[in-house]
């Protein structure tokens, strides 16, 4: 759903999934863009984590599965998302997720787009990756900022939703939410502030400390540091 998510998943997915090419694309990326979605176009393989840029219009061949982590915030783009694959009388799959407070979204879908949808049976074999997540995150400043504004910009992105009704910011488990983006601490946001989070454990070490791999981009951080002593 946002910029913010695309780059911290992006992140995360190069380093959970080796051999095979991972490419991250969003509208922010003004420059970038075109090259990169040439680039995808051109591979036999691989997967690109984007925002809403890439829901219409464009058309990469062979595209098998459309994932979309977050609902699109108007009914029309989730027509338009899945539109990237079965494309040209090719076979194709698309899949959202959704919690179980949001599945009157599919009845939603079905009478407002005449879209019929199945439900997937969650996958029980599932590996537990968050505690790598959260590794990466004390490892390297970079990975801890990225996901501290996925997940800022993803709540409000959520707060702003075309169908409010079902969407409701009051009902998300905000707790569940940050253990899912392997979060360290919870942010300093509106949305949260007077809320206490009894199922979400901090961890232990003080962020300040977690310093940036980059070593011009720790310098810089702890000339800033200097400048606030």
């Amino acid at each position: 759903s946002t910029c913010a998510c695309v780059e911290y998943y992006g992140k995360a997915l190069e380093s959970l999934i080796k051999q095979v090419k991972i490419m991250s694309i969003h509208g922010k990326m003004k420059h970038k863009r075109n090259k990169i979605f040439t680039e995808f176009r051109k591979i036999p393989g691989g997967i690109l984590v984007c925002t809403d840029v890439m829901a219409r219009g464009i058309d990469i061949p062979e595209v098998h599965w459309v994932l979309q982590y977050d609902p699109p915030s108007s009914a029309s783009a989730f027509v338009h998302r899945c539109g990237r694959t079965a494309r040209i009388g090719n076979v194709g799959s698309a899949l959202v997720f959704l919690l179980p407070m949001e599945e009157s979204y599919v009845n939603f879908l079905s009478i407002n787009q005449k879209c019929p949808m199945q439900e997937m049976k969650p996958q029980t074999n599932v590996l537990d990756l968050l505690p790598k997540l959260k590794s990466m995150a004390l490892a390297d400043r970079a990975v801890f900022e990225k996901g501290m504004k996925a997940f800022v910009s993803y709540v409000q992105a959520y707060a702003k939703h075309e169908c409010n009704l079902i969407f409701r910011i009051k009902d998300l488990d905000f707790a569940s939410l940050a253990r899912g983006f392997a979060l360290l601490k919870m942010p300093k946001m509106p949305e949260l502030r007077g809320k206490c989070f009894p199922d979400f454990t901090p961890v232990t070490v003080n962020t300040d400390s977690i310093s940036f791999k980059d070593k011009n981009r720790e310098k810089q951080r702890q000339k800033k540091l200097e400048e606030q002593r």
